[in-house]
């Protein structure tokens, strides 16, 4: 059974002359331990399709199941438990708390879902994401790639089955960009953990990702291998 499964995905933001058609029939899976890049322009349908997985947007038609969960079917306190436990969110924004420590907010989410902290695992996480001698600092003492490591091990410790990502390193220079994006490559690769990123590199993307998602206008264009996207499946992702 594939870990995600997306099922005729549709969304539309309001109606008649109006209507804007978000995504239409967009399906695909995700095996566990898969590294997916979701490209294309912006407007292009990407976030939405993330809000949606994600359970943050509710669909105008299609079905989304997580472990063989279906993510809609879910009451508002199921879902809510369900996201914590389950998805992790990444963002372009760190959205870390400026008074808490690195430590701190990486803990954070765990006690909040009244969880024991695993000690040895946040040593894992600090090691692996190069943050041991960042521990006792504050979001503002930390570089931009120091503070999206943090978002990721704060995510990470709530052990998700799946990380979302959207768009986190837009905000990043190029070089610190490629770090992260290393990063998401390590933690996917040594903890088996899925990740579905939205990216606009799309060179960064064909480097690091599995298999790359093209969506133009709401629809899915190439679906394969990051080896075989082309000059001719860049065209149609991107309208050349």
């Amino acid at each position: 059974m594939e870990l995600l499964e997306v099922n005729h995905l549709c969304k539309t933001y309001g109606s008649g002359e109006t209507a804007v058609h978000a995504l239409k029939d967009v399906s695909f899976s995700v095996p566990k331990g898969e590294y997916v890049a979701v490209v294309g322009e912006s407007g292009s349908g990407k976030s939405t399709l993330l809000n949606l997985i994600g359970g943050l947007d509710t669909p105008t038609s299609g079905k989304v199941l997580i472990d063989g969960k279906d993510v809609f079917a879910m009451k508002d306190r199921e879902l809510t438990i369900f996201r914590r436990r389950n998805i992790g969110f990444i963002f372009q924004a760190f959205n870390l708390i400026p008074e808490l420590t690195v430590e701190q907010n990486i803990l954070f989410p765990v006690l909040l879902d009244y969880q024991k902290p695993d000690r040895a695992y946040l040593e894992e996480l600090l090691t692996v994401l190069n943050l041991k001698d960042r521990r006792k600092h504050l979001p503002s003492q930390l570089s931009g790639g120091q503070q999206q490591r943090v978002a990721l091990a704060r995510t990470l410790a709530q052990n998700p089955e799946i990380i979302l990502a959207d768009e986190p390193v837009a905000a990043l220079d190029p070089v610190t960009a490629k770090q992260v994006m290393s990063d998401f490559r390590k933690i996917n690769q040594d903890m088996n953990i899925s990740i579905l990123i939205n990216i606009h590199h799309v060179e960064l993307a064909l480097e690091y990702a599995d298999r790359i998602i093209g969506i133009r206008a709401g629809k899915i264009v190439y679906d394969g291998p990051s080896a075989r996207v082309d000059q001719a499946v860049l065209d149609a992702i991107y309208g050349e």
